[in-house]
């Protein structure tokens, strides 16, 4: 029984210093751990523990009957002295080894918490990098929009005054064209009074000839 306590203790010591510091071997205690604390694990280690528990009491209640009978006899024998020894060693280890196990179940707690901790602080991490690359790119791309805009802007400019200057070339040209088209009108009636002026002096001229050929015949006669 204490041999098998002891070799209990130097295993839990063993796990405990594989815990504590970074060996090959701790991803795989951890991983041993993971399965036996699934399913039917944790009733099989709560029943072990459960078990150590009442022996290290019935140990316990042996060392208190065994000094009892030593403070009423006021003597005690070697096989009682070697009783005492043996069941006060084994609540010891017993004690121990609990505690030690109770040590292992917490190291394995914050083990896994701070794995789990680093996977999303790391998953965070990368979401802020991200996040930041995103804003990078997406200023990026609203300088790129505003020198766009800055662009369009003055083109848009640009063709304001080009617009304009066709405008005031568009209102010259129709004033023009109102000119000559009054000039035009005036050139037409000119025209008109031309012709008649040029119809009146073809009739008078008409007239004066058939008045000389007239005139002609009489002298003739």
């Amino acid at each position: 029984m204490i041999q098998l306590l002891f070799t209990l203790i130097f295993v839990e010591i063993a796990l405990i210093v594989m815990f504590v510091f970074k060996t090959p071997f701790r991803k795989l205690v951890i991983m041993v751990l993971d399965r036996v604390k699934r399913g039917r694990g944790p009733i099989v280690v709560k029943t072990v523990a459960g078990t150590i528990f009442v022996v290290m009491v019935s140990s316990g209640y042996n060392v208190v009957a065994i000094h009892r009978r030593w403070t009423d006899d006021g003597d005690l024998n070697a096989t009682d002295q070697v009783l005492l020894a043996k069941h006060l060693l084994e609540a010891s280890l017993m004690g121990f080894s609990l505690f030690l196990a109770f040590m292992i179940d917490r190291l394995h707690h914050y083990i896994r918490e701070l794995h789990i901790r680093r996977k999303s602080m790391e998953a965070v991490k990368k979401q802020n990098r991200a996040f930041e690359d995103g804003k990078t790119r997406g200023s990026e791309e609203i300088k790129a929009l505003e020198q766009e805009k800055t662009t369009l802007h003055d083109k848009i400019r640009q063709l304001e005054s080009k617009l304009k200057e066709k405008i005031k070339e568009a209102n010259s040209a129709e004033a023009n064209a109102t000119a000559l088209k009054k000039q035009s009108e005036g050139y037409l009636l000119e025209y008109d009074r031309l012709l008649e002026e040029n119809q009146n002096l073809r009739s008078q001229l008409q007239s004066l000839d058939r008045k000389w050929s007239h005139s002609n015949s009489k002298k003739v006669i």
